[in-house]
């Protein structure tokens, strides 16, 4: 289990990896407080704005970081809870507004989906991984341990082909 520790440790390891954190150091460390209630809780660290079922299956899309981060950076300039923002908001360039919680949609397509997942999409020596986080891609035998780019652990790699 990790710990989300103290809001200087956690900027500094989201900016070795290329993200930004939100300046308010309060609600920042209530953030993190809650994810290792969480992580007591679960045995997870589920993103505390989300109702999270107890189950990690379940539930790693919204494990933090979760799969919604980088898209709402990117149309939103922060995350749903955010805890995370873009280097615009950081800069004051940009100002934050309501997010959807596009977890919702997202659940409702992937059912769709899956009706339609026993099409052969062609024939590889080794699967494609791909990190639900951050989107990394990544062909061999399985996922790797810990995506080299945001750290996610195994279990957030989907395979992709």
């Amino acid at each position: 289990m990790s710990d989300f520790g103290s809001y200087d440790d956690f900027k500094e390891n989201a900016e070795k990896t290329g993200y930004f954190i939100n300046e308010d150091k309060e609600f920042v460390q209530a953030l993190l407080d809650s994810i290792n209630v969480n992580i007591e809780r679960y045995g997870y660290g589920a993103c505390p704005c989300r109702l999270a079922s107890g189950d990690r299956e379940k539930d790693l899309d919204i494990v933090c970081p979760c799969n919604y981060r980088d898209p709402d950076l990117n149309d939103h300039g922060a995350c749903f809870c955010a805890l995370y923002v873009s280097e615009e908001v950081l800069k004051g360039e940009k100002k934050l507004s309501s997010i959807p919680d596009r977890r919702i949609t997202t659940l409702k397509a992937k059912k769709e989906e899956h009706n339609d997942s026993n099409k052969e999409i062609g024939k590889l020596k080794v699967p494609v991984y791909r990190c639900l986080v951050c989107g990394y891609l990544c062909a061999r035998e399985k996922a790797p341990g810990k995506c080299p780019i945001c750290k996610a652990s195994s279990d957030r790699f989907e395979q992709f082909l």
